[in-house]
């Protein structure tokens, strides 16, 4: 999860309740949600939109020739640790 603790399921349902048609694509080390602009957006959605994505761990807008545009963003998955690595609170010293 992104250091903001800001799951990508929740920023799909806050771009969606903003007018945003989205999409969300797990993978192996990341979630990713991606947000069809639409034709006409208002300056606040606009705001209100970055301000969601800037919660992810990464975010962007990818524009086409064609007048397409895709609001991005991705979250990390938390990374587990395989092995045992110890107790930090207990000391090796005597």
């Amino acid at each position: 999860m992104s250091a903001l603790g800001v799951s990508a399921a929740a920023i799909a349902a806050r771009l969606h309740a903003v007018g945003f048609t989205t999409r969300v694509t797990e993978h192996a080390h990341h979630t990713s949600v991606e947000a069809e602009v639409p034709e006409s957006l208002s300056a606040d959605s606009w705001r209100e939109a970055l301000e969601v994505v800037a919660g992810a761990d990464r975010f962007g807008l990818l524009a086409t020739s064609l007048g397409d545009r895709t609001l991005w963003a991705v979250v990390r998955k938390a990374v587990s640790v395989a092995g045992d690595v110890g107790d930090p609170t207990i000391s090796d010293r005597s």
